[in-house]
């Protein structure tokens, strides 16, 4: 079996709140933009892989399709170790194309994805991150209170309000969100590498006696020495690792102790492939692994390993995978299960799409 073709779009979908009991849109006025990978075969079969590029100047999903049919056509789209030994192309491309020939295998041989990387558990359990900046402290509250309700016990919401200039005001937001959710819910804080050292610890310090689950990536650059530092200073776990692009980032925060939790995700880190060596890495120092954003695909994963702890349900992603996808699974009662198809087991919704198509 050979590659015949390579195909890259880029979509951008306007950001809505996807879930109930959400009552106002997150970030209503901006959008989402990914970029969707398909590949085709001679033996007509076809997988669908998606890589992020928020942020990426100048993106251009002609030059990157161009590049990516340079590489790939005439290739063997299953042999995935020796695409990852010779390709060179971008971290976030080179992800998108490579979930994409995990769909081509799994199709192939007539099984789900997460099987054929390890085959642990199709139930994964997940957490839902909705605390966006954009709510006010009462928001938060009365949204963790709804969401619990609704059966999530597991929450997230994001620090470093007012460019980290206001410590304090983060703290309330979480206490906001841990007197909603109450006491027996978990809660998650994440800082999107936004603090120094010193305003991250002033805020974790302040933030302990709300029993923080973890605190994600709170430092810039996710420096080790720093992270490792916070970490022996505090008692909220620390996490990161979420867009590191490959495996070697990942063993300098893992084997550097500067994580108690590490977080690849499969958009970011090379695909599949790459995401299980650091899964296996962080299993050699007893780290669990917590998975970001891209439910649809970080199933796979997480469904793959026996220290995978927690997949993100982020609403960005989980909305987006609405519009790219007929069936994205959706977790009930904070498990989401895998679908029993091949591949990675998505169908892809080039009808409802086309309209978001970056011309």
């Amino acid at each position: 079996m050979r590659v015949i073709n390579v195909d890259v779009t880029i979509v951008e979908v306007p950001q809505i709140a996807p879930i109930a009991p959400y009552r106002s849109h997150v970030r209503s006025s901006s959008t989402t933009m990914s970029a969707i990978v398909r590949v085709e075969t001679d033996a007509g079969l076809e997988g669908w892989g998606e890589h992020n590029v928020n942020f990426l100047p100048e993106i251009s999903g002609a030059r990157m399709q161009a590049d990516a049919r340079a590489w790939l056509v005439g290739r063997d789209p299953t042999n995935l170790q020796a695409y990852h030994r010779d390709c060179r192309l971008e971290t976030r491309l080179k992800s998108g194309i490579e979930l994409a020939l995990w769909d081509i295998k799994g199709k192939a041989l007539g099984q789900p994805v997460y099987r054929l990387l390890g085959d642990y558990s199709p139930d994964i359990t997940t957490y839902c991150t909705f605390g966006m900046l954009e709510y006010s402290r009462d928001d938060l509250g009365e949204l963790a209170s709804e969401l619990v309700a609704a059966g999530w016990d597991k929450l997230k919401i994001k620090v470093c309000i007012e460019d980290s200039k206001n410590i304090p005001e983060d703290a309330a937001r979480v206490r906001a969100v841990r007197e909603g959710a109450g006491d027996a819910a978990e809660i998650m804080m994440d800082a999107n590498h936004l603090f120094s050292p010193m305003e991250a610890l002033e805020l974790a310090r302040m933030c302990e006696p709300y029993n923080v689950k973890w605190f994600e990536e709170p430092l810039c650059g996710n420096d080790v020495e720093n992270l490792k530092e916070l970490r022996a200073s505090t008692t909220i776990p620390i996490a990161a690792g979420q867009q590191e692009g490959m495996r070697w980032r990942h063993r300098d925060l893992i084997a550097g102790g500067a994580v108690d939790i590490a977080q690849p995700d499969v958009v970011f880190v090379g695909g599949y492939t790459e995401g299980i060596k650091v899964a296996h890495l962080a299993q050699a120092f007893d780290v669990p692994v917590a998975t970001h954003g891209w439910p649809h695909l970080n199933m796979h994963l997480a469904g793959a390993i026996s220290n995978a702890w927690r997949l993100e349900y982020h609403l960005g992603p989980a909305g987006l995978a609405d519009h790219l996808f007929t069936n994205a699974p959706k977790p009930e009662n904070g498990i989401l299960r895998i679908p029993d198809r091949p591949g990675l087991g998505l169908e892809f919704n080039e009808a409802g799409v086309r309209p978001y198509e970056d011309s």
